[in-house]
Formats: C-alpha cells, structure tokens, sequence
C-alpha cells in the first residue's frame, strides 16, 4: 500500500455503521494493486446525523467517491445530486460516483445478488422467491431479481418503518416488471413459514445475524427448509457462518450462502463505475477466501 500512495492518489471511502467488519477494503485495494491504479479505499463510521458532513466531504477532498452501507442507503439520496434510472426506481444507493463535483448514486446491490447465484450455476429465473426486509439491500434485490425474471415473490417485514418502503416494493415490482408480488407481515409465523416452505430461494436482507444480532435469525426452526434442493441465502457474511445458515444445514439445505459472494460481485460492478476497470474477480475470490481456508487447516 505504501508503494502505491503517493500526491496523486485519489481516495474512494465506505460509509455506514457498524462497518469495521467490512471486506471492501480489503477487496478494493487489493483490485487496485493487481492493476496498478492509483486509489486507496476506507471505511469510515458515518451515521446518518453524521451523513450530511461526510457526503459533502467527497466534494470537499475531491474523492472519486464511496460505497453506503447501512444505515444510509436512503437518507442518502437527497444530498446528492443525480441517481442513475434503475436507482431511482429502487430508492437506494450503495455506490456515489464524483465526477468534478457532480455526485450520482448509484445501486449494485441487486446485481451482485443474482450475480452470485450465476456464479454458483443456480438460476432463480422463473422460479419463486421469499425475501425477508425492505431497507436497501433487500429494495435493490427484490426489484432487481424481478427485473431479471423471478416470476413471484413474497416480500416479508416487520411493521416499522421499513412497512412503507416494502409496500412500495411490491407496487413498483407489480406495475413495472411480470414478476408477481405480495407483502407480508413478518409476525404471521404461520404464512411465513407457508411461503418458504413453497420458495425456490428463501433470502435474508435484514441485518438480523450481524453484530450485535449476530446470535439471532429470523427463521429458528430447521423444519421450516422442506426441500433440500432448496436455495437459503443470508446477506450478512460477518460471520461467516451464520445462524440462518446453521438452521438451514441442519435439514441438509444443499445451497446455502452467506453473503460474501453477493459482496464481491457488487463491489466488482461499484470499481467498474469508479475506474472504467473490470475488477480482477478470480483473484479477489482468492484473497477474500483465503483467511476460511487457512481456518479449515487449522
């Protein structure tokens, strides 16, 4: 790293909390090492009360620009200054862009969700999915899974004030693309068992089981994954393992995923909007995956 930083090194940061978690550092500045660019990438602690004064710190400092994280993928959007049209329909950004002062949002999110299942040769296309949450991660894979070709989903939250944003999802989804939607209500334990049970994928995008949830799932009961053949994929990969994923490999579950690959594929499509570079992904496979092989050794 040191060899690479120099006057002319433009920064690139990650804003959200918690993030010091967070495998992006790691994955962007290895990119830009393998391809010898001159960036460095950061992950800041930003609230949203905090928000308004790091956003126009990318202007300030001149950045090339930032991933969002949680919680801010939303209250974004106003302090900045263009969203790119998939985004405006999904209502959330993950990756600012600043050309010469003018930041656009952008959405990955989605993208590297189904990028991911292509990754592992498993095509959700035409097959039902149920998805827990409607914050950012869980906007951006919903609509983005529908545009793509899931044929019906059922979207579950709580009543909190993530109800709205989730309602909105299932309108935009019904009216924009053929994938049918409905909306449920995470406390019905009953229907939410009934519609895993007759899903294809089941898919977490709620910060349940990540620190300090890390302990909790939404789903605690192994029988409730009738199918091995079953996809269950959890967009937490702090831990690795997560209590989902423990659930669901207690029934032989065949296919069952932490987020990680999803982390990578989206973050591989927010260096293409920074660098006008493909980002080396087989090599950053290797790095971000290296550390659990070393602890399969052990």
């Amino acid at each position: 790293m040191t060899e690479r930083i120099d006057g002319h090194t433009l920064l690139i940061g990650l804003m959200a909390y918690p993030i010091r978690h967070s495998m992006s550092p790691t994955m962007h500045n290895n990119a830009f090492a393998k391809l010898g660019l001159n960036f460095a990438y950061l992950a800041f602690e930003i609230t949203n009360d905090t928000l308004p004064a790091a956003v126009q710190s990318i202007r300030t400092l001149d950045m090339r620009g930032s991933n969002i994280s949680m919680p801010n993928k939303q209250k974004i959007i106003p302090l900045l200054d263009k969203l790119d049209p998939a985004t405006e329909m999904i209502g959330a950004v993950n990756t600012v862009v600043n050309d010469h002062g003018v930041l656009t949002g952008y959405t990955t999110d989605g993208i590297g969700f189904m990028k991911s299942l292509d990754d592992e040769g498993l095509d959700i296309r035409g097959h039902k999915m149920t998805l827990a949450g409607a914050g950012g991660a869980g906007t951006a894979i919903a609509i983005q899974a529908a545009l793509d070709g899931v044929k019906e989903m059922s979207i579950f939250n709580r009543h909190d004030e993530f109800w709205d944003n989730a309602k909105r999802n299932v309108d935009i989804i019904n009216e924009k693309t053929d994938c049918k939607a409905t909306l449920h209500d995470l406390a019905d334990q009953d229907d939410y068992k009934a519609e895993i049970q007759s899903s294809f994928i089941y898919a977490d995008a709620t910060s349940v089981g990540m620190n300090p949830l890390q302990d909790q799932t939404l789903v605690t009961d192994p029988t409730w994954f009738n199918n091995p053949d079953q996809i269950v994929f959890d967009t937490v990969y702090a831990p690795r393992t997560t209590e989902l994923m423990k659930v669901a490999e207690k029934v032989g579950v065949k296919h069952v995923f932490n987020g990680l690959g999803m982390m990578l594929e989206q973050g591989a499509a927010a260096f293409k909007l920074w660098t006008g570079k493909e980002m080396p992904v087989d090599y950053i496979r290797e790095v971000l995956f290296e550390d659990d092989k070393e602890k399969a050794k052990a």
